[in-house]
């Protein structure tokens, strides 16, 4: 059986998650020891980015969500995730890569700022306030490609759907939903009733019991959050430089592994 090393609250384990339920691919899910590294050694040996969602299938080991889902949909073909032609395969791996990288950004600076109270009073108020009108953008932009369709690939679920469900369902979670009576909130409604979706997203809501500890762990220099690529360029051009020289001068954020 297929393991994934897995946390639920990762936007990309949940798109990972939501394939492989689609699918019918039953894997061994496997959390990493983020605070304790206990299994460090072990981890970085399957992937030195020391990063989920990492998918194992027998003596491969893959990394990257987007690479993941490449690997299971030719592995496992049948159903099919990626549309029949080469326009559509296109279309809808371009809609992933908005949500993986400009998307995911946004959802992870709020995160930063409401979970982990990296700012506070106004700065806090103007950071979440870019952070709301950028939503309202990048969703009227997802809007636009699912147009009068029930599912970013037409008729059916697919790969698109999978990528922006994790996106769009945190940024409702998060006071940042998709307009009322808009084509993107009715998606959002059929498609949280899927199993694969119902399922991912209790998973991620289960997971962050216990979240009012996580301010502390954060400025204390143990539990320390990635700042790599597209987030930080978030955080530099939205306002929020001096959380990332705070970070830095605290040692409380970190940026990609070294490989060695």
């Amino acid at each position: 059986m297929p393991i994934l090393y897995e946390h639920p609250l990762s936007p990309y384990v949940q798109k990972v998650k939501i394939a492989l339920a689609e699918k019918g691919l039953a894997f061994e899910s496997r959390l990493p020891d983020i605070l304790g590294g206990s299994d460090a050694a072990e981890f970085a040996h399957i992937n030195p980015r020391m990063e989920v969602p990492t998918f194992v299938d027998g003596e491969h080991a893959i990394f990257d969500s987007t690479i993941i889902l490449e690997y299971v949909e030719e592995r496992w073909p049948e159903p099919p995730l990626l549309p029949p032609t080469p326009p559509e395969r296109a279309r809808a791996r371009m809609i992933e890569e908005v949500c993986d990288t400009y998307y995911e950004a946004i959802n992870w600076a709020v995160m930063e700022i409401r979970a982990f109270q990296r700012a506070t009073g106004d700065a806090a108020d103007a950071l979440l306030a870019r952070a709301a009108e950028q939503t309202v953008g990048v969703q009227a932009w997802l809007g636009r490609h699912l147009g009068a369709h029930p599912f970013f690939g037409g008729a059916k679920f697919g790969w698109a759907d999978c990528a922006v469900a994790p996106f769009v369902h945190a940024s409702a979670q998060m006071g940042n939903a998709p307009a009322a009576g808009s084509p993107l909130v009715a998606w959002l409604d059929r498609i949280s009733s899927r199993p694969s979706t119902t399922a991912t997203f209790a998973a991620a809501a289960a997971s962050m019991q216990g979240f009012e500890m996580l301010p502390g762990l954060v400025a204390s220099g143990i539990f320390k959050r990635e700042y790599r690529d597209h987030r930080l360029e978030w955080m530099l051009r939205s306002g929020g430089a001096e959380i990332v020289l705070d970070g830095i001068r605290k040692e409380n954020i970190r940026f990609t592994r070294e490989f060695s």
